[in-house]
This record gives structure tokens, C-alpha cells and sequence, in this order.
């Protein structure tokens, strides 16, 4: 096979990978609809220029994915999947991307091998198959720091320094300052590790800055003209809290990201602490251009994990750009194991087993546990949880079959690697990770939503295309925007809940609360509750 036809297959692969299915569940809370809803806005509007949530500006995140977002939804759309698609075109890109860079360094089989382990690996996974930021902002930056590596090995310089200034001016258009935080970092890092000794001079990284600065300082400057500089006030001003201020739904221990990485980027992630053993191989015996990039990877990967665990703020997707360097470390580690078997560690093909197997009983369990409501809410302190269960959710024991040949194929794969038939067991576990991550959002995705939030999202639906305020209860949302495809209102306090409850309103009014908050919203004499589901309240006002 060809080096062309590799690409083909590869593409057509991921395609069929991250393409399928992406509309079959609605978007989720927050982020999801966040981005979304601000795509639909940017679509009523005709505005592309300032993002908006409610129809306010937004000072949270940057426009270039909602502008993604926009275009995908006038083709397909204004629904999950047209908010989703962006992504799965970058999922197709990143993995044509990894065996490009893979290949050029190490040869063809590191190149699959990188794509094997990132496409193999829950997170790097579902994340494009999402409508969240972070797969496109990941690749901008991880494209940035390559096109900085390659100046010190090509014999144009200075064009990698403008590709790099383009793709971080990108990455900040996409997320905002963190991107140059990161990079930067990992900079500082990489020349202090080297002593200053660099192939990257000044005169690269004032083109890089330039260019940067040139894509960032154009959307601001529209942002200032539009709406003034108090809107760039309170973007900044929100990035620092992000950094300095935990949010009170999303704090966590130091070690959070180290756990999720563990977990989320399995089976790569093991293979990634193999590495933390005396080696019998000799890093000076590399390439220096793969040798140099490695260390570009171990330094990206400790900066951001690093970082992301002083940040008080801990969500999931912060240290996503840790999926590079750790896919890459594993795909190398791999290579080495495949040209030696002996070097796979007995510890690593038992935690193989161990996680595998665990992960496999959990699949399989989950009907088990969901065919018996009550018991499962027995053990549920949260009075919305257990209301949640109060669904009709349709499982069966036959949804237990995908969990039962999970488990089945993790134990043939390690059993296959402790004899040291290591590519007959690497490939196992690969069709094994790829179909249970598959199946789990056909076959899984569907039903949790259906406990967790379709109640609500079929109240605003019902709501679609009705003169009505539309407004969310001790709870913070997106949903009831987006689904109930909000129009903007000519009245200016149309967004101050007090106003909607208690105010002389222009036309109805509906509320949805959790059931946590029932008795003190149900006390307003405004309010007159419509109908009660799943743990949510639903209300109507009278004008």
C-alpha cells in the first residue's frame, strides 16, 4: 500500500469514526449548548463579531470554533449535529496530522501507531465526537509547538515561524490568552532545559509574535470599535478568575487531571508510565530531530498537567492537551515494545487487566443496576438523582452483551501479551477499545439522557416558535435557549429574573426548576406549576 492509499484509509476511518451518529443524542450542559447556542445566536443575528449567549455579549470565550460552529449549522442545521460536526472534521484532521508527523519522525509504523493509541483511548475519543472547544484548540497549539520544533530542522526557518505565529494566533482566537500561557511556557521551559542553546533566535520569535498578535489584535480592535473596551475588561478579568478562583462546581484535589489522564487516555496511558523504568536503550542512539521532539512532548505534557493542577478551576477538558505528548510517548514506547517484547513489563499488561476489566464489569453492570430504579436510588443522596431515575428508560439485559465482550476481548488481548505475542494482542485491544467506545455512545449516551436531562430539553422544545419568556430556576443553563430557539427581546429586562417573576410582564413566561428548589419557587403566588418529570418543575406566569 501506497503512501497516498495509507492516507485515504486513514481519513475514510476516522471519518466513519467520528461522523456516525453525532445528532443521535441532544447537546448536553454547559459547554455544549454554551458554544452552540452562541453559534445559533451569531445565525439570527447576522452578528459574527461579537459573540452572544441570550443575546448579550459573551466575554468568555473567543469567536473562531462558534464561527466554526455557524457555518457547519447553516449546511446541516441548527441542531447537535450541525454543532458537533466541526469537530469530527478536526478529529479526521488530527489523526491525518499525527501519522504525517509520526511517520516523518520515526517511521510508518510510529505514525499508526500514534493514531491507534489517540482514536484508542476514551477521551481523545468521545471529544470529537462533541461540540466542545478543546479538539480544535488542542490541534492549533500542538500545530504551533511542531511548527516551532521544525525550525531548528528545515531550511526555511522563518516559514515555520509564520505558520507557528499563525496557528497560535488561531489557538487564541479559539480559547484566548491560555494558548500564548501555554506555549510560552513550554517554551521557557524547553530553552532553560537546553541552557539557552536553541535553533529558535529572536528574530523567530518576534515573528511569531507578530503574526500572533497581528490575528488577536484584529478581532479586538473590532471588539473595541463595536462595543468598547469594557467588553476586553471582562474577558481578561474572567480568564485570571479562571486561574485564581475555584468555581464552585468544579473544584477537585491537586491530583485531579493526574487521575483523569490515568483513566481517560486508557490503555495509552499505561504504556506512557512504562516509561518510568531503567531503560536498556539509549536516547543520544535517536535521530536529533526525533530525540528533540520528544522532549518538546515531555515538556508540553508536564507544563500543562503542572499548571491545569495549581489552577483552582478543575474540569475534565483542561488538560486535554495532554493527549498529544502522552498518545505520542505511548506510540513510541509501543514501538520499541513491538521490535522487543521482552520490554513489556508484566505490571503493565496486569494493569491492562486490571482497568480493562473493571471498565468492562462497569459496562456491563450498568443495565443490571438501571433495571432496578429503586435500589439504585437507595444509594443516591441527591434528591434530583433520585428523582432523575424516575425515567422510562427502556434497558434490557441484552444491553449487558457489549460490556460481556468487552471483557472478553481485554482478557484474550492480555492474555495474548503476557505470552508475548504482543501484536496479536495490541491489535485485539485496539478493535476492543474502538467498538465499546462506539457502542457506548449508540447504545448508552441515549438512555443517560434520558435521566438527566430530556424532560427539560422536550419542555423548551415545546416551546419552540411561541411569543413567550423562556427562564431556568436555581440552576444555571443554556438549553432553554437553544432548544426553545429563543428570538431576541425587545424588552431590557427580559434577563433579570426577578423582573420575570415578580414584574408586570409584556406575555407568558416558563419556568423550569429541579425539584431541590420546588417549595420555595412553588410558594410564589406568580407562579403556577404545569407539570412535574424526572426531577424538573415546570411553571408558567400569566402576563
Amino acid at each position: 500500500m501506497n503512501t497516498l492509499s495509507r492516507y485515504l484509509v486513514i481519513a475514510t476511518l476516522s471519518a466513519l469514526l467520528f461522523i456516525p451518529f453525532l445528532g443521535r443524542t441532544h447537546l448536553f450542559d454547559w459547554d455544549e449548548i454554551n458554544f452552540a447556542e452562541s453559534a445559533r445566536e451569531m445565525l439570527v443575528t447576522g452578528n459574527y463579531g461579537v459573540v452572544q449567549i441570550n443575546y448579550q455579549p459573551f466575554w468568555e470565550k473567543p469567536p473562531f470554533f462558534i464561527w466554526m460552529q455557524a457555518a457547519s449549522m447553516s449546511l446541516f442545521g441548527v441542531n447537535a449535529f450541525g454543532a458537533r460536526f466541526p469537530n469530527a472534521v478536526v478529529g479526521i484532521i488530527t489523526m491525518l496530522v499525527l501519522y504525517t508527523w509520526g511517520r516523518r519522525l520515526a517511521g510508518e509504523r510510529t505514525g499508526l501507531l500514534w493514531v491507534g493509541a489517540y482514536c484508542a483511548s476514551w477521551l481523545p475519543f468521545f471529544y470529537f465526537k462533541s461540540g466542545i472547544i478543546d479538539p480544535t484548540f488542542n490541534l492549533l497549539i500542538i500545530c504551533a509547538i511542531w511548527k516551532a520544533f521544525r525550525i531548528g530542522f528545515t531550511a526555511r526557518p522563518w516559514s515555520k515561524a509564520i505558520w507557528c505565529g499563525l496557528f497560535l494566533g488561531l489557538a487564541v482566537l479559539t480559547k484566548g490568552p491560555v494558548a500564548v500561557l501555554v506555549s510560552g511556557l513550554t517554551f521557557l521551559v524547553y530553552l532553560a532545559w537546553h541552557r539557552g542553546k536553541t535553533a529558535i533566535r529572536w528574530g523567530h520569535i518576534g515573528i511569531i509574535a507578530l503574526i500572533a498578535s497581528a490575528i488577536t489584535c484584529a478581532w479586538f480592535g473590532y471588539i473595541a470599535a463595536v462595543s468598547g473596551w469594557g467588553l476586553i475588561g471582562e474577558f481578561i478579568s474572567y480568564q485570571v478568575r479562571l486561574f485564581s478562583t475555584p468555581d464552585s462546581t468544579h473544584g477537585g484535589p491537586w491530583f485531579y487531571h493526574g487521575i483523569v489522564l490515568l483513566f481517560g487516555c486508557f490503555p495509552a496511558s499505561l504504556f506512557l508510565l512504562s516509561w518510568f523504568r531503567p531503560r536498556r536503550h539509549r536516547e543520544n542512539e535517536l535521530p536529533t530531530d526525533q530525540r528533540d521532539f520528544r522532549g518538546w512532548m515531555w515538556i508540553l505534557f508536564w507544563v500543562v498537567l503542572i499548571l491545569f493542577s495549581i489552577v483552582k478551576t478543575k474540569i475534565v477538558h483542561y488538560s486535554s492537551l495532554c493527549y498529544f505528548p502522552l498518545t505520542f510517548l505511548a506510540a513510541c514506547q509501543l514501538n520499541r515494545i513491538l521490535k522487543n517484547p521482552a520490554l513489556l513489563q508484566r505490571w503493565v499488561i496486569g494493569g491492562l487487566a486490571v482497568l480493562g476489566m473493571g471498565t468492562a464489569l462497569a459496562i456491563s453492570l450498568l443495565p443490571v443496576a438501571a433495571l432496578h430504579p429503586a435500589w439504585l436510588a437507595s444509594h443516591i443522596a441527591d434528591p434530583f438523582g433520585r428523582a432523575n431515575l424516575q425515567a422510562v428508560v427502556p434497558w434490557s439485559l441484552r444491553d449487558c452483551l457489549p460490556g460481556l465482550v468487552y471483557l472478553t476481548l481485554i482478557l484474550l488481548s492480555t492474555g495474548y501479551l503476557f505470552r508475548k505475542k504482543v501484536r496479536s494482542g495490541l491489535l485485539i485491544l485496539l478493535l476492543a477499545q474502538v467498538g465499546i467506545m462506539e457502542l457506548a455512545l449508540v447504545l448508552f449516551t441515549p438512555k443517560i439522557e434520558d435521566y438527566s436531562q430530556d424532560a427539560a430539553i422536550r419542555f423548551y422544545q415545546s416551546l419552540q416558535g411561541k411569543d413567550v419568556y423562556v427562564h431556568v430556576l436555581g440552576f444555571k443553563s443554556y438549553a432553554q435557549l437553544f432548544y426553545s430557539k429563543a428570538l431576541p427581546q425587545h424588552n431590557p429586562r427580559s434577563d433579570q429574573e426577578d423582573w420575570l417573576l415578580n414584574g408586570k410582564l409584556d406575555k407568558p413566561a416558563y419556568f423550569v426548576s429541579r425539584i431541590t428548589g420546588e417549595a420555595h419557587f412553588a410558594a410564589n403566588p406568580n407562579l403556577m406549576v404545569i407539570g412535574q418529570q424526572n426531577g424538573f418543575v415546570f411553571y408558567k406566569r400569566k402576563p
